[in-house]
C-alpha cells in the first residue's frame, strides 16, 4: 500500500505496529486523525506521550498507577489481608469489572514457561513473598489462566507460599481450560472469584 505522502505512510507504519491493527485499519485511523482539528490531535498525542512517560508500577502490587501506590492498594475500603495473584494488568481490569472482589492484587508480570525461557526469577514472585512474609496477608488467591503454564506457576507458588503458613486458594474453574482471563465474561469470572477453594482441593482432580 503506497501513498502520495511520506508523512502519511510513516504514520500508517507506526499505527500498524499496535497489536491487532493491520495496515488497512491503520490507514483508516491515520486518515481519521487527518480529518480532526489540530487541538484534538494534540490532545491525543499528548495523552499517549504522558502514558509512556508518566505511568509507573505500584510499589506494592506492581499494577500500573499514576502514583507510587495505586488506588486499589491505597483504598481503606479494600481487604488488605486478601491478595489475588494475576498474570498481568489486563487480568486486574477483568476481575475489577466483576465487582465481586474486594481485596488487593499482585501482578506477576507473566507465568513460568520453560519453553519461552521464563523462570520464577523472571517474575515478581520475590515481592509477593515479601508481602506475605510481613504477616499482613491471611489468604492468597491464585487467579491465573487455565493453561499448562498457569498451572505450573500455581503449583510453584503454592509450594513457596505454604512455607509462610498463609492460606492459598484458587479461583473455581468455571473458566475453560486453555483460556485467558481477559476473554472470560464478567459473570463467569465473578463467580469463579466468589467460589474459590483451597489450592490443595483444586489439584486433586
Amino acid at each position: 500500500m503506497s501513498t502520495s505522502s511520506a508523512l502519511l505512510e510513516n504514520a500508517v507504519e507506526q499505527l500498524a505496529t499496535l497489536p491487532g491493527i493491520g495496515r488497512r485499519t491503520a490507514m483508516r485511523m491515520a486518515l481519521d486523525l487527518l480529518r480532526r482539528d489540530l487541538a484534538s490531535v494534540q490532545r491525543f498525542s499528548e495523552s499517549v506521550r504522558r502514558l509512556r512517560e508518566e505511568v509507573r508500577y505500584c510499589g506494592e502490587c506492581c499494577n500500573i498507577s499514576d502514583q507510587d501506590l495505586c488506588g486499589i492498594c491505597a483504598s481503606p475500603a479494600r481487604d488488605h489481608g486478601l491478595v489475588c495473584v494475576v498474570e498481568d494488568v489486563r487480568d486486574v481490569v477483568a476481575i475489577e469489572n466483576t465487582h465481586q472482589y474486594k481485596g488487593l492484587y499482585h501482578v506477576l508480570g507473566g507465568v513460568i514457561s520453560p519453553m519461552d525461557g521464563v523462570g520464577p526469577e523472571d517474575l515478581r514472585i520475590a515481592r509477593l513473598l515479601e508481602r506475605v512474609g510481613s504477616g499482613m496477608v491471611r489468604e492468597v488467591v491464585l487467579a491465573l489462566g487455565a493453561t499448562l503454564e498457569g498451572d505450573t506457576t500455581c503449583f510453584y507458588l503454592h509450594r513457596r507460599l505454604r512455607e509462610h503458613g498463609v492460606a492459598v486458594s484458587q479461583i473455581a474453574r468455571g473458566i475453560s481450560i486453555g483460556g485467558d482471563l481477559e476473554h472470560v465474561d464478567e459473570l463467569t469470572l465473578g463467580r469463579s472469584i466468589a467460589d474459590r477453594k483451597p489450592y490443595e482441593q483444586s489439584v486433586k482432580r
